[in-house]
């Protein structure tokens, strides 16, 4: 029976005003990683806020309260988002955009990091028309190097959103070209609101698998996404050995669904499929550490 990782997205950059049921508070965000935990979640991502403002705050002190809240009830890997490069509260520069990812590795609370290998337009379908709206998605050379420099400096597993195909082909190329990194995990980001990448289809999840074995054979991958519900793809992935991620940042806005329920969903589907969702040290031994 295959062993499928549930990793649970808790928030995300959105605010309430766009998805009202995320967690902000250190005590909701850390309530919510235990109750995917429990769910059947293995791996927990977040985002930290300013509870306040309910903006997005990323300093390592907030980021290990959640952390340390989580796992002192649940053994699950926890790990955090970065800046996002383009807004207003990003950092001006590579160090300083992953300066808490590496004081969090440096204390011994990370496993896995955010480190995604490309730049993309993002746009809702249903702004199309509006001139003002949309952003680039930044990750410059610079950045994705200094991602992987903490990774392979501190062990952790850099974790790639493929938001386009490219983004395979980069981030492949180089973790080739960077002795001693931890093999990286794959995340195929599917959408239906937002205007990149592919839609929730099996053929799509097909195209981004072929580039895979092509680029890194053997290398772990999850379908993921913005803006999506993910559960059509559910039974495809486990059925091509693949792992699944769900939450209130991936799904569609507004959605009635708590990140408890999403996990839940998430483990019905893939035992219907025929697999089982794998605990938290079956998900580390499959990735060689810790086992």
């Amino acid at each position: 029976m295959a062993k499928v990782w549930i990793e649970a997205a808790l928030n995300g950059p959105w605010g309430r005003e766009r998805q009202p049921g995320i967690p902000v508070a250190v005590e909701e965000i850390v309530a919510d990683g235990r109750a995917a935990a429990e769910a059947g979640a293995a791996i927990v991502h977040v985002h930290a806020y300013d509870a306040s403002t309910g903006r997005q705050k990323d300093e390592w002190e907030i980021y290990a309260r959640i952390i340390e809240g989580i796992r002192a009830k649940a053994d699950v890997i926890v790990y955090p988002t970065i800046p996002l490069a383009g807004s207003d509260y990003a950092s001006a520069n590579a160090q300083a955009r992953f300066a808490h990812t590496a004081e969090l590795a440096r204390r011994g609370l990370l496993e896995l990091t955010v480190c995604d290998p490309g730049s993309c337009n993002f746009l809702r379908f249903d702004e199309a028309g509006d001139e003002a709206a949309g952003f680039v998605y930044q990750n410059s050379m610079a950045d994705i190097r200094e991602g992987l420099r903490i990774s392979q400096e501190c062990k952790l597993h850099p974790g790639y959103a493929i938001y386009e195909p490219g983004f395979t082909r980069l981030g492949a190329a180089l973790a080739d070209a960077t002795p001693g990194l931890p093999q990286p995990i794959y995340r195929f980001m599917f959408s239906d609101e937002f205007a990149w990448g592919f839609p929730t289809k099996p053929k799509y999840l097909d195209t981004h698998l072929a580039l895979l074995a092509e680029c890194a054979p053997g290398a772990p991958w999850m379908v993921a996404g913005l803006g999506v519900d993910i559960r059509p793809l559910i039974a495809p992935a486990v059925a091509r050995g693949g792992h699944v991620r769900v939450g209130l940042e991936d799904a569609p806005w507004r959605t009635e669904l708590t990140n408890r329920a999403w996990v839940e969903q998430a483990v019905s589907a893939i035992r219907a499929a025929g697999g089982e969702p794998a605990a938290t040290r079956e998900v580390r031994a499959a990735l060689g550490h810790r086992a």
